[in-house]
């Protein structure tokens, strides 16, 4: 008896849930119509591991702007509706990192874990960029070859040579100008932007709340420039320098001196004695670590070992993509050692991860690259002043071996910028949080610093002393994430920029 007193109890409270839920809702259609944009029609989508209320919908958007009513392309967006309705106050949109990051695969990664942190204060949306997963997407016809991570990002050669960098990328713009089209094209930051402002007019918001992380900080930072009426409560996860003038080209030069911002991290827990019990101790003391890396690598450029992929040797480059991977986050940390030893031993074969091993899709591999030759016009093909500028970066900071300042497919870019990337300023509203990693590898903190100084005292800055690439729900710093839940949540934010230990 009492068992079925709770059942229909239980039953009662859910029926009552989904009414609230209905009549929440129900304005939506309404709103959206006001907008003259076709309502969203939300279907499950349940995505392996994440959610299982998750929903899915398409969006439709201009292929140019210039000619709303020409023609359209397709997002993917998403979405987690409020668990409790009484609670809910807006939507807050997560903005994938890339270019090229599924925001519909992030939410069913991280929709769990936000939706608890936010107690129902949001439904929680996201959408894949124009170019990315299920949205309209182009292709550049690449060989496998040319899309690996490691020929992607060009790795120059033995003793700093590029001319097959030179080479690939030429080949690899002219086949994207052959074959990519107009939607290649439109894959821009400034078009991210304007198709976050339509999916807010299509959900019936006046204002949304965001989490925009990486890349999708600095996308984060420009809709508030462009819109900032439009936003709520406003975080921009591990940011980069957004100076208009070089934007991407910055980003990946200054991945040379935050691989050595972090790698001390990485030493540290690799000449760890608690290592020894799973054969991954790679020296006795952490400045130990660096030569032994450096002196491998090197070795390697010269003796490449076959790898247990056919076909995929373990190269000098290979081994430096898999650490710059691997500092992203500690939990990677295990991966590369064990990687290392295995390069070491000369009866062992070395195991690549998928992510060293593996090519990207072709339409990865074209957004991936069109957004950041799109934004910005990047310098001349110029032989003599890559090599330069290879042979310096080198020399300055080994671990990245001259890649973040070698040439890329952007020099040889056959389509000039269609409009100029937006100055990040202090003008309007104060409502930013920003959150950054004292040691990132990827969007180093003094790169961040400069975002905080563009956006004045419309941000404050939480700076976590800890290391890797992308902080809130991320790296296990109690302090960083109980900032952004509570200005999330509350609207709670530091008077002063704050420091977080731990």
């Amino acid at each position: 008896m009492t068992t079925y007193s709770r059942r229909a109890t239980r039953t009662l409270l859910l029926a009552l849930s989904a009414a609230a839920v209905a009549s929440t809702l129900s304005a939506a259609p309404a709103a959206t119509a006001a907008t003259g944009l076709p309502a969203l029609s939300w279907q499950p989508c349940a995505q392996d591991g994440g959610p299982v209320d998750q929903e899915c919908a398409k969006l439709p958007v201009p292929l140019d702007y210039r000619d709303p009513d020409g023609p359209q392309l397709t997002l993917a967006v998403s979405r987690l509706r409020s668990d409790r309705p009484e609670a809910r106050r807006g939507t807050l949109l997560m903005i994938a990192g890339g270019p090229g990051g599924s925001g519909v695969r992030r939410l069913a990664q991280k929709g769990a874990a936000l939706r608890k942190e936010m107690a129902g204060a949001y439904d929680i949306v996201s959408f894949d960029p124009r170019g990315v997963g299920k949205s309209t997407t182009a292709s550049c016809g690449l060989d496998e070859g040319d899309r690996h991570l490691v020929t992607l990002r060009s790795w120059p050669g033995q003793d700093g040579a590029i001319a097959d960098n030179l080479a690939r990328a030429r080949r690899v713009a002219e086949a994207c100008h052959r074959n990519g089209g107009a939607e290649l094209r439109s894959f821009t930051t400034a078009n991210e932007v304007r198709d976050i402002e339509r999916f807010r007019r299509a959900l019936g918001e006046e204002k949304l709340s965001a989490w925009g992380s990486s890349y999708g900080a600095y996308v984060g930072a420009v809709y508030a420039q462009k819109y900032p009426r439009h936003t709520d409560r406003w975080v921009l996860d591990s940011s980069g320098d957004p100076d208009p003038a070089r934007v991407a080209r910055g980003w990946l030069a200054n991945m040379s001196a935050g691989a050595e911002s972090r790698f001390p991290d990485f030493a540290a827990w690799a000449s760890d004695a608690a290592r020894d019990e799973k054969g991954l101790r790679l020296a006795q003391r952490p400045q130990d670590v660096r030569p032994l890396f450096l002196a491998l690598t090197a070795k390697l450029d010269r003796e490449p070992r076959q790898s247990d992929t056919p076909d995929v040797p373990l190269t000098g480059n290979r081994l430096r993509q898999a650490l710059q991977n691997a500092l992203y986050g500690d939990n990677a940390f295990p991966q590369v050692a064990r990687l290392i030893k295995q390069a070491q031993d000369p009866h062992s074969t070395p195991v690549l991860t998928p992510d060293v091993a593996g090519a990207l899709s072709d339409q990865d591999a074209a957004v991936t690259m069109a957004v950041i030759c799109n934004d910005v016009r990047w310098p001349a093909p110029a032989a003599s002043s890559y090599e330069r500028a290879v042979a310096a970066d080198r020399a300055r900071y080994p671990l990245t071996a001259g890649m973040p300042v070698n040439v890329t497919p952007c020099a040889f870019w056959k389509n000039a910028p269609v409009e100029k990337p937006t100055r990040i300023t202090d003008r309007g509203p104060s409502n930013i949080l920003m959150v950054q990693s004292l040691r990132d590898p990827a969007t180093p903190y003094f790169g961040a610093l400069k975002m905080r100084k563009a956006l004045g005292d419309r941000a404050r800055l939480v700076t976590v002393e800890h290391g890797g690439h992308g902080v809130y729900l991320g790296n296990g710093n109690a302090c960083g994430d109980r900032e952004v839940t509570t200005f999330l949540t509350t609207g709670g934010r530091p008077a002063r920029d704050i420091y977080c230990a731990d």
